[in-house]
C-alpha cells in the first residue's frame, strides 16, 4: 500500500519560500523535523505555524520528537 504525500496547506510566500529553502515541499516532509526548527526558519510566523500544526494534525502527520 503506498502513501500519498499531502500537499502543504496555503501559506504566505514568506513561509513557503522558507520551507523551500529547507527542502519541505510535502506536509509528511515537516515530520523530519521538530516544530522548534520550523518555527526558527526565517519566514515561518506564528500564523503560518498555526495552519501547519492544523493541517499536520488533520493528516496524522506528527513533527519529530
Amino acid at each position: 500500500m503506498t502513501h500519498e504525500q499531502k500537499d502543504l496547506p496555503k501559506l504566505a510566500k514568506p513561509a513557503l519560500r522558507a520551507l523551500a529553502g529547507a527542502g519541505i515541499s510535502k506536509l509528511d516532509d515537516l515530520a523530519k523535523y521538530r516544530e522548534e526548527e520550523v518555527m526558527e526558519l526565517h519566514g515561518m510566523g506564528p500564523k503560518a505555524m498555526a495552519v501547519l500544526q492544523q493541517a499536520m494534525e488533520e493528516n496524522s502527520v506528527p513533527f519529530l520528537k
